[in-house]
């Protein structure tokens, strides 16, 4: 059988003004999964994303959860690969997407759509238009496409797309749990991700986990005149915002106790790979007014942003914040706190060492409380898996030079969710770029970012099917 895939990447220029209408009529629902009033707005996308996949040959059925339904279709495909059948791909990607807010500072409304001129030729304007619409319809168009030319994917193909990333995937876990033998495959293709540069593909191989708690600090049982008690009660205040200026010694390590117990350098040759993409963290830094990097002293930019851990306050409040002056001594002040945590970490470990951290600095009178809003370990891929070889072939065919094997600094909870409760592990390819605005007014997605994405899905399918499967996948 001669190779479908020229074909497949001509159709898919011929039809790039086809495929863009329907990423803009995705674009138009405006699926704010966090706000209650956009919960039918919410399901309009799921159906609108359901149909499209049936469109192309998949059974697809929305499944209800306790928020926003889930979307999952399968295709038998062609069986491809050396033994008759190859490898079962679980695409993962979200409908939903974050509040627009605020929206004075959006230069076209945020759910209508735009195409306009941009330094790299037009890019598309709208909420969610790389985060995660615009990505998610890279590898449905890709799919339409190999349904068009060849009859269908050339392997097993399951789509799994939920509604409540952007609010913290409440719903997934068990949802996943629920849904094991189901959605069990070889393999789990994330495109939720950017690549290096405009011109560079990256495979993202590792993530930070995260630890993220709210602390609150009691003092006396009422809020205190400050000329009456100051110098003699507790300042909660004071007294927290004491405790977590020790977070950090001088040299920016964390000193929370145990916190280092876990945590292995990345190997030399990975660390010289990451030294030679010629990351100009300066120009990081002045593009958001700053001029000096924090953090660990004496470590690679890259290493830190990418392997490893932190310690940030998110938010401190107490007392009073209005207008004008009111003297009083707080009886209590809070904070929340992220820890990104690297592979091995314990996430259950830095919460108990954080609560000894604190234990051991809080005054005698002083009463801690505190919160536990989500945990997930860092995640590293394997980088002998045939897997990411057959991805940097079809990466690299598409764009002409390799991709960047790169870690990510931030955290994608299905990942850690899919490895631990159905034993799966992901690929993540993204067409993203750093200066997208994900989550800001102006979000937008390059043109060409969306074309080369789709043709670089349909590429990517190929490659992947030629693998053997490694489950039984009936």
């Amino acid at each position: 059988m001669s190779d479908p895939v020229p074909a497949i990447l001509a159709h898919v220029e011929a039809g790039l003004a086809a495929s863009l209408d329907r990423l803009f009529d995705f674009l138009r629902i405006p699926s704010i999964s966090a706000q209650p009033d956009h919960a039918g707005d919410c399901r309009r996308a799921a159906e609108w994303a359901c149909a499209q996949l049936a469109g192309i040959g998949f059974e697809a059925g929305l499944r209800p959860t306790a928020g926003h339904p889930i979307v999952v279709a399968h295709h038998p495909g062609k069986r491809a690969g050396a033994s008759g059948q190859g490898p079962h791909l679980l695409y993962y990607g979200h409908y939903d997407v974050q509040p627009p807010e605020p929206l004075a500072l959006w230069t076209s409304d945020p759910f209508a759509p735009a195409l306009v001129d941009g330094p790299r030729g037009k890019r598309i304007v709208a909420r969610g238009a790389v985060d995660d619409k615009g990505q998610v319809m890279t590898f449905i168009e890709a799919l339409r496409a190999w349904h068009t030319v060849a009859g269908g994917p050339p392997t097993r193909v399951s789509v799994f797309l939920e509604g409540e990333e952007e609010c913290g995937s409440p719903s997934l876990p068990a949802f996943l749990d629920a849904n094991r033998a189901e959605l069990a495959a070889d393999l789990a293709i994330v495109c939720d991700t950017s690549m290096w540069d405009f011109a560079t593909p990256a495979i993202t191989t590792r993530l930070r986990g995260m630890c993220y708690v709210e602390i609150t600090l009691k003092g006396p049982n009422r809020d205190l005149h400050s000329g009456m008690y100051g110098g003699s009660a507790l300042n909660p205040i004071n007294a927290l915002a004491r405790i977590l200026g020790q977070l950090h010694d001088a040299d920016g390590r964390v000193q929370v106790p145990g916190f280092y117990d876990r945590v292995t350098d990345i190997p030399p040759a990975l660390l010289r790979q990451w030294e030679a993409l010629g990351f100009d963290e300066g120009a990081y830094l002045r593009d958001i007014g700053l001029s000096e990097p924090a953090g660990e002293r004496q470590r690679f930019a890259l290493e830190r942003l990418w392997a490893r851990p932190t310690a940030d306050i998110n938010g401190i409040w107490g007392g009073y914040t209005g207008a004008g002056s009111k003297t009083v001594i707080a009886s209590e002040a809070s904070a929340k706190l992220s820890f990104r945590l690297v592979p091995d970490q314990d996430p259950a470990e830095v919460f108990e060492g954080l609560k000894r951290f604190v234990a051991a600095r809080a005054p005698a009178d002083a009463r801690i409380e505190y919160k536990l809003f989500g945990h997930s370990p860092g995640i590293a891929m394997p980088e002998e898996a045939p897997w990411l070889g057959a991805a940097q072939t079809a990466l690299a065919a598409e764009f002409g030079r390799a991709p960047v094997l790169m870690g990510c600094g931030g955290s994608i909870p299905v990942v850690e969710a899919m490895r631990r409760q159905i034993g799966l592990d992901s690929l993540l390819v993204g067409f993203g770029l750093d200066d997208d605005q994900i989550h800001s007014p102006n979000e937008k997605f390059e043109l060409e970012c969306f074309r080369r994405g789709i043709r670089a899905n349909a590429r990517l399918l190929a490659s992947l099917a030629a693998l053997p499967t490694t489950r039984a996948t009936a």
